[in-house]
């Protein structure tokens, strides 16, 4: 491939803004987990849902749940390896964040998570270009 085509620069601006989404949502995850403690962060994180009408338990789950799935998905995003999956899936976790955030009427919070939504959808829909992942290397394409 030659390094001074416009495909090229393509690719490799595509592989940048993943690497970077990738390393944004792993080091989210890492954070949660390796800093306080992700008991820390669901207590700390938790109070904020006590007015809305989701259960407690549900909350708590997903709050314990939510670091590794950033951890996670972050890793597999940074590196290329299943990625189409792993932005569909990191779309679908950032719907999750729109919804329960809304209740909680946090439209400052929401607004910030559409960005990322919409992160999510331009890496995903501009997978064509990702050519510096480990799915390329494999021959994949982002596919399992």
């Amino acid at each position: 491939m030659n390094p001074t085509t416009p495909l090229f620069d393509r690719r490799l601006a595509y592989g940048i803004f993943r690497l970077t989404m990738g390393v944004n949502m792993l080091i989210h995850g890492a954070v949660r987990i390796f800093g306080p403690g992700v008991g820390a962060f669901a207590a700390g994180t938790e109070k904020a849902f006590t007015t809305t009408a989701l259960p407690y338990g549900m909350v708590h789950s997903f709050l314990v749940f939510l670091p590794y799935a950033e951890l996670i998905l972050g890793a597999s995003i940074t590196v290329g390896f299943l990625t189409r999956w792993g932005l569909a899936l990191g779309g679908l976790l950032m719907t999750a964040l729109v919804f329960g955030t809304s209740l909680r009427s946090d439209w400052a919070t929401v607004g910030l998570q559409m960005v990322y939504a919409l992160l999510y959808y331009l890496l995903l829909a501009n997978i064509g270009d990702d050519y510096f992942s480990l799915d390329r290397l494999f021959g994949k394409k982002g596919d399992v």
